[in-house]
């Protein structure tokens, strides 16, 4: 997806990737700061989303930053306080894998995205004590544990998980569901 955004970038925003790789060096921010760079690009420049990601991502490995590998992510979110929940996300990550070989997963700083022809899935260390599930629906079926959701991810409702035990059937069923729905 980011090659498309940069292919498409100048037509989009009238400067290529150079161009805002120019202006950003310019303007003082510290281009290791993706954040700073995409709240400048958006306030000074009205650059799109996904415009701003990618030349914030693009600035920032100009400066020498290197893209953390995915489980390097994951390794991330789990860490300090939130590590004793590391065993819910590694429990849902087999099983949502075992869904089919069309699932993959994406690195993210606060969630890990699970993608099949688009993200079903997302698992995010929420709380010290909870690991939230999100799931993407089109047609979201009748459960009590599901709660209306804007993330993480792309999820339109989440599951809050405590424990492993709470990774049951019907947790299971609801990944399934949101897997068929998002083919």
């Amino acid at each position: 997806m980011m090659s498309a955004v940069i292919g498409s970038l100048a037509e989009r925003t009238g400067r290529s990737l150079e161009e805002w790789l120019a202006l950003v060096d310019a303007s003082g921010i510290d281009p290791l700061d993706q954040n700073a760079v995409r709240r400048w690009l958006k306030a000074e420049h009205g650059v799109p989303q996904n415009s701003q990601w990618a030349i914030a991502d693009a600035a920032a490995r100009a400066a020498g930053w290197v893209r953390p590998s995915v489980e390097e992510y994951i390794d991330r979110q789990y860490q300090g306080a939130k590590a004793p929940l590391r065993p819910i996300y590694d429990t849902l990550a087999r099983a949502i894998f075992g869904l089919g070989d069309d699932v993959c997963v994406e690195g993210r700083g606060g969630y890990t995205p699970f993608v099949r022809a688009r993200q079903f899935a997302a698992v995010a260390a929420a709380a010290r004590v909870r690991v939230d599930l999100g799931l993407r629906f089109t047609d979201p079926p009748e459960s009590a544990r599901l709660q209306p959701s804007t993330g993480p991810g792309q999820a339109t409702h989440k599951i809050a998980l405590r424990t492993v035990a709470d990774v049951d059937a019907e947790a299971l069923h609801l990944v399934r569901l949101a897997y068929d729905q998002n083919g």
